[in-house]
């Protein structure tokens, strides 16, 4: 079976093309913006131009654009080819990829955004043990429960902390999404925005 994986939630572009599990194709690249006229050539570019029985695709958090062009991409994909579409949380694959060979706790944290980061700390490598939050940096400290941090802000937390943690600098990337446990896809295709929006409806008033 192959499996075409989409990962926009963050300044990367990345595609990867995996058969029986072995990746055969993949593309990433770090361009901030710009996913929509990326992404689908990207996907054509791989082996067989992509087509997979099984399309996976991050929820975020992230970029809300990101997210949403990943999104967009896999269902579009997914009817065409009648292929199975599930989603992934973000912050667990950046969890996954700090799996050690005896595995041990970490706290994710990834830019949030307006001077906020996610923050969302796991038992193991697959296992969250609580919501993916947004905080400012003080705050993001409080919630910090282990001595290994992961992510691109987790130099940033560590310094922060001032007492001698492992912060290992990962990103999400496609040619990873092999070491997701199953348990972590969903069919469920709602984002994970990790904060709400910018944008707020007006007040009704009251007459």
């Amino acid at each position: 079976m192959r499996m075409l994986a989409i990962e926009c939630a963050t300044e990367a572009c990345s595609v990867a093309l995996f058969e029986d599990s072995q990746c055969i194709g993949h593309f990433h690249e770090e361009i901030g913006r710009g996913h929509a006229e990326r992404l689908i050539p990207a996907i054509e570019g791989l082996p067989g131009k992509g087509r997979a029985e099984r399309i996976i695709v991050s929820l975020g958090p992230g970029s809300f654009t990101g997210v949403r062009i990943g999104l967009a991409a896999a269902r579009a994909l997914g009817l065409a080819w009648q292929a199975e579409v599930l989603g992934y949380p973000t912050l667990s694959l950046v969890a996954a990829r700090s799996r050690q060979t005896d595995p041990r706790p970490v706290t994710v944290c990834m830019n949030g955004g307006h001077g906020e980061w996610f923050v969302q700390n796991f038992s193991d490598s697959s296992n969250a043990e609580d919501e993916v939050r947004s905080l400012k940096p003080e705050d993001a400290a409080q919630a910090c429960k282990h001595q290994v941090i992961a992510g691109n802000r987790a130099a940033e937390l560590a310094e922060l902390l001032g007492d001698g943690r492992l912060a290992l600098d990962l990103r999400p990337d496609a040619r990873q999404t092999f070491l997701l446990h199953e348990t972590r896809l969903t069919r469920d295709l709602s984002p994970i925005y990790g904060r709400a929006p910018d944008a707020k409806l007006p007040k009704v008033r009251k007459s």
